[in-house]
């Protein structure tokens, strides 16, 4: 039974990792230490509740509707786009750089904000709804609820790294232009995934 846990931590693990939207914002908070570690408990109570979802067959379900692939690639593109237009106006702007100013930012922002490059993103449903549901339903019945335990894990693991590993990068960022080259990469990271999602729509 151990099997299927660790395939599903490798799995989940090779999903969860990829540069997204979900890590690029809990880095950028955890840098600034500014409600990191609560950024990465939604993430992970996210990955959860949706990998949970996938490995009891939801996912399947879903992934034939076109419908709703499509309305949530469309409205994941606009918010992604937005937010990188954003992270990058900020990376122009000298004030922004300033720690002072980057965690006096409130919860409420950092829980929406959390929320919106979670359950607004696509690509986080195809991961963790889709994929792992699917690739879960080759599994006999006592194995699958093993593999989703192995992918949670990878995610458990890897957003605890990511909003603790950032404290450690804190003094690099007491520069401005180190907090440019942050900035400047989460909204291309943002601008990139948009046009990726907008492109599969055409």
């Amino acid at each position: 039974m151990l099997l299927p846990f660790f395939q599903g931590m490798s799995t989940g693990g090779g999903l969860i990792v990829a540069i997204g939207a979900q890590n690029a914002f809990v880095l950028s908070q955890s840098v600034r230490r500014n409600h990191h570690l609560l950024a990465a408990l939604i993430c992970m109570a996210a990955d959860i509740l949706l990998i949970s979802l996938g490995v009891s067959g939801v996912g399947t379900a879903i992934a034939a509707n076109a419908v709703l692939q499509s309305a949530a690639a469309w409205g994941g593109a606009a918010f992604l786009c937005w937010y990188g237009i954003s992270a990058l106006r900020s990376a122009l702007r000298p004030s922004a750089l300033t720690t002072d100013r980057d965690t006096a930012r409130s919860l409420r922002s950092v829980v929406l904000t959390t929320l919106a490059v979670t359950f607004l993103n696509p690509h986080f449903y195809l991961d963790t709804l889709i994929l792992l549901g699917s690739i879960s339903a080759q599994y006999p019945e006592p194995a699958r609820p093993m593999f989703g335990m192995g992918a949670i894990t990878a995610s458990v693991i890897w957003f605890t790294l990511l909003s603790l590993g950032g404290q450690a990068l804190a003094p690099v960022f007491a520069r401005p232009m180190a907090w440019r080259v942050l900035d400047t990469l989460v909204g291309t990271v943002m601008l990139a995934l948009a046009t990726m999602l907008v492109r599969s729509q055409i």
